[in-house]
């Protein structure tokens, strides 16, 4: 159909996108490398994710074809085979490009055909004293078993000459006690990769042979493993299924250069891989290493604006976050505020407030270093009833996770798994604390993304802090359905899939429609990372053609294509890839005015969210908070520098024509928290001198005839000090 697109090409128009940044001119040279090696790592784990699970589906002769592109799993596969393929050049280019432009500041990735007779002889000194010692050559025919190939370890591959069939050597590349990075000069920026020394002298590992051809290459396997269950007996299941997924069949075989035919159907044979399934790249196969390059400058010019999140002005210093909250909603914005100076700062308040009694929360994702973990844990350890739900099943954090889990439990807080079909990705903190006359307060906290502190510098977010009552009945009741492994079917204010999310949201949008329908402005919004909910997309074309007005800002996969007439053309679809990854989701339904309802949850448009996983949305309703996510909304359409506009054939262009300014909406609202702050401390130094003046026009009158005191001299009102600017901070350091 012409107005739906299947899941797994939109996700790769996605990581397209993602590309574009590596080329982008306003981007910074070293910025751009970035890009790429972000490009390259979405893709592993697509591989690892969504192409491992295809594989399982094509095998299975009675699979559904996908109800978007009504193509059989096995149709998918080629399809995505295809289009990565035609996308190889762009990643070669972009890559290349870059490097040959970082050129102008001394960066080089060297190549052997360019060095001189000096530098060979010191690369073979290095390889036989710094490599060779640690690696070992394998000699793979059919009298020998193939070795096991780890995921996504680099290995090189010879043809070794045979009287008899095909004969391989295999070295593994990567060692854990030399640095891949090996410097040639001029402070590490000029380079070459220890695989590419490892393979270019790979013949001396095997000097009873005939190296015939070499090349390097990589392995990336299935990561499709699922897992149900409760308790002790859960973590133990999860433990041997991670474990078990390190050996999981291939996905793909990636290679450095042309490879001898026979040589290569020998590897694809032992692998069981089909040839469609090899990639061949001109650039190197694990690009992780540009990280560690990024941060050999500090060069302004090839780096972003420095920028550090700001402390909330929302906030004071002089009462704990808690008793802010009571007083009215807070609504915080990362990475544009701090994280650690306004959650974690609540978390540990809370930890150590002696009426705190109890504190619950729903885990995914955790820094390693983990600032949630040490406050719980003290919590615990305090005496108050803690309360935490990990997802063990959170893809590549599971390990984490499991680990987490022990550690919270050994400090003495109540560990629970959640429901046994269903991960937990809710993002909900409930602190209970003793108020006068015997009763209690409750503070929730709902959020839009992790509680991880690292992330949190990166990834735009928002987070709710609320006193309601009603809100905290509600998270009470999502967390007595977690601990009983049960759901919540009826809420007062919060929207709780898997049963009490998505029929609302398909009631809240009926409702818009009916509105259309009677000659009114009927609206619809939403800022969501992906979507691809059969029912809400039914939903959202029965709108347009209603007449409803509606506006996506979708990230990532979109399988709705906006603007086909008859369908979809009252939906415009805009994708915003930048510095920042865009994360937050945001749902709104109505016009502006008091029946306008607004959300902010951890559920995008996915029948994974919104039936199959616990998430949670909450309403604002603080007016002055609803204004200001009306005015990011309204922000984020604004932007013409990093959005990208869906055409009614799916493609993406970039909206911004040659007569508007550029306007980048991450820059700006990294503006306005610096701005934000800056007024209030300019406000707070108003009022000091505005007291210091009245104090001085009040001074003449004390001087009247007044009794002598003994000896008291008398008291003065200490001026209040200015907010201090937090301490500030390097650019966040980018991970595997």
């Amino acid at each position: 159909m012409e107005h739906l697109e299947n899941r797994e090409l939109s996700w790769l128009k996605f990581n397209k996108r993602v590309l574009e940044e590596a080329v982008d001119p306003d981007t910074p040279l070293l910025e751009r490398i970035s890009f790429s090696a972000i490009y390259q790592s979405n893709l592993d784990e697509f591989f690892m994710v969504r192409v491992g699970s295809l594989t399982e589906k094509a095998k299975d002769k009675k699979a559904k074809p996908d109800k978007f592109s009504g193509m059989t799993p096995a149709q998918q596969l080629d399809a995505i085979f295809t289009a990565v393929r035609r996308l190889q050049p762009s990643v070669e280019g972009a890559f290349l490009t870059t490097m040959s432009e970082l050129a102008e500041f001394g960066y080089e990735h060297a190549s052997f055909d360019k060095m001189s007779k000096e530098e060979l002889a010191q690369l073979e000194l290095y390889f036989k004293r710094e490599l060779m010692p640690f690696i070992s050559g394998i000699v793979i025919n059919d009298a020998l078993p193939f070795p096991f190939l780890q995921n996504k370890e680099i290995y090189a591959v010879v043809q070794l000459g045979s009287k008899k069939g095909i004969s391989i050597g295999l070295i593994p590349a990567t060692i854990n006690r030399s640095e891949r990075m090996i410097s040639l000069g001029n402070d590490g920026k000029r380079f070459i990769l220890a695989e590419e020394v490892i393979l270019h002298f790979a013949h001396q590992m095997f000097k009873n042979y005939k190296v015939i051809d070499r090349a390097l290459i990589r392995v990336t396997r299935s990561a499709a493993i699922t897992a149900s269950g409760t308790g002790p007996e859960f973590r133990r299941r999860m433990e041997e299924l991670v474990d078990k997924r390190k050996k999981l069949e291939p996905m793909r075989l990636e290679m450095s250069d042309v490879f001898s035919r026979d040589a290569l159907d020998y590897l694809c044979k032992k692998l069981k891989l089909k040839n469609v399934r090899v990639f061949t790249s001109r650039i190197p196969l694990d690009l992780s290493f540009l990280f560690t390059l990024q941060e050999n400058d500090e060069d302004p010019k090839l780096h972003y604006i420095l920028r550090t999140p700001r402390k909330p002005a929302a906030l004071s210093d002089t009462r704990t976050v808690f008793s802010q909250v009571k007083s009215r909603d807070i609504l915080l914005s990362f990475p544009f505020e701090s994280m650690n100076q306004s959650f974690i700062r609540l978390l540990q308040e809370s930890a150590n407030d002696p009426k705190v009694t109890s504190i619950k929360i729903t885990l995914y994702r955790l820094a390693r270093n983990s600032k949630v973990i040490d406050a719980l844990c003290t919590a615990a350890e305090n005496g108050k009833d803690v309360l935490v739900m990990i997802e063990l099943r959170a893809r590549f954090d599971e390990e984490n996770n499991i680990e987490w889990s022990k550690h919270l439990q050994e400090a003495g807080v109540n560990v629970i798994y959640g429901p046994k079909e269903f991960k937990a990705h809710s993002k909900l903190l409930l602190i209970t604390r003793k108020a006068q006359g015997g009763s209690f307060d409750y503070v929730t906290q709902i959020g839009t993304g992790n509680y991880n502190e690292k992330t949190a510098a990166f990834y735009t977010d928002m987070m709710l802090l609320t006193a309601d009552r009603d809100i905290a009945a509600d998270a009470e009741a999502v967390f007595d359905a977690l601990q009983n492994g049960t759901f919540v079917e009826n809420t007062k204010k919060l929207l709780v899939s898997p049963l009490a999310l998505r029929p609302q949201v398909l009631d809240m949008m009926d409702q818009q429609i009916a509105i259309a329908k009677n000659g009114g402005n009927g609206y619809i919004a939403a800022k969501i990372n992906s979507l691809n909910d059969f029912a809400i997309i039914t939903k959202l074309i029965e709108a347009s053609q209603a007449g409803v007005k509606v506006e996506l800002i979708v990230r990532g996969l979109c399988c709705l294509i906006a603007g086909v007439q008859g369908y979809t053309e009252n939906i415009t679809v805009r994708s915003i890839v930048g510095r920042f990854l865009e994360h937050s989701r945001i749902f709104i339904f109505g016009a502006d005015g008091p029946d306008q309802k607004i959300y902010i949850g951890s559920a995008d448009y996915m029948s994974r969210n919104t039936i199959r996983r616990v998430e949670v949305a909450a309403p604002i309703e603080d007016e002055r908070l609803r204004k200001r996510i009306r005015e990011m909304f309204s922000i984020f359409m604004r932007d013409n520098t990093k959005a990208r506009i869906m055409l009614s054939d799916g493609k993406y262009i970039r909206e911004r024509r040659n007569s508007e300014v550029p306007f980048n909406s991450q820059e700006y609202f990294y503006a306005e928290a610096y701005k934000r702050l800056e007024d209030k401390s300019s406000r707070k130094e108003q009022l000091r001198r505005n007291r210091e003046k009245s104090a001085e026009k009040k001074a003449p009158a004390k001087k009247a005839p007044a009794r002598k005191t003994a000896g008291r001299k008398p008291a003065k009102t200490a001026p209040e000090k200015p907010e201090k600017a937090p301490a500030k901070r390097g650019r966040p350091k980018k991970t595997k």
